[in-house]
């Protein structure tokens, strides 16, 4: 399975951890998460995924965008990543993953962007 498979599957994994809505509560944003070269466009209202849209869309507004190389967000998805590989702030001091835009909303919901990103993870075929 792709990177990008993998992350195709964030809706099912986010509907499943009821803790993880629950601190995303008072959390409405749009966001891209690029994946290699593979955009995915993110609709958070109140820490559910209201939409997941994979692919490139013209003029689609986000607030900030997350990029990571195919290489980066497989090392990041091990079930027990390697130092270096297992934060968002370890990929990008490694320069294999970026934010941009405005990243107020991605750190004032630091910890529920961590944990979404991560939940990849979990799906099976993770080493």
């Amino acid at each position: 399975m792709s990177p990008a498979d993998r992350f195709a599957r964030l809706p099912d994994l986010l509907a499943a951890d009821a803790d993880l809505r629950r601190r995303g509560r008072w959390l409405d944003a749009d966001c891209r998460i690029d994946i290699g070269a593979e955009p995915f466009y993110l609709t958070l209202r109140e820490g559910a995924l209201a939409e997941l849209v994979r692919g490139p869309r013209l003029l689609r507004s986000v607030a900030f965008s997350v990029s990571g190389t195919e290489d980066a967000w497989e090392r990041h998805w091990q079930t027990i990543p390697e130092p270096g590989w297992h934060d968002l702030f370890a990929l990008t001091k490694r320069g294999a993953a970026s934010f941009d835009g405005d990243l107020r909303p991605l750190l004032q919901n630091l910890q529920y962007f961590k944990d979404l990103l991560a939940l990849p993870r979990r799906l099976p075929g993770a080493n």
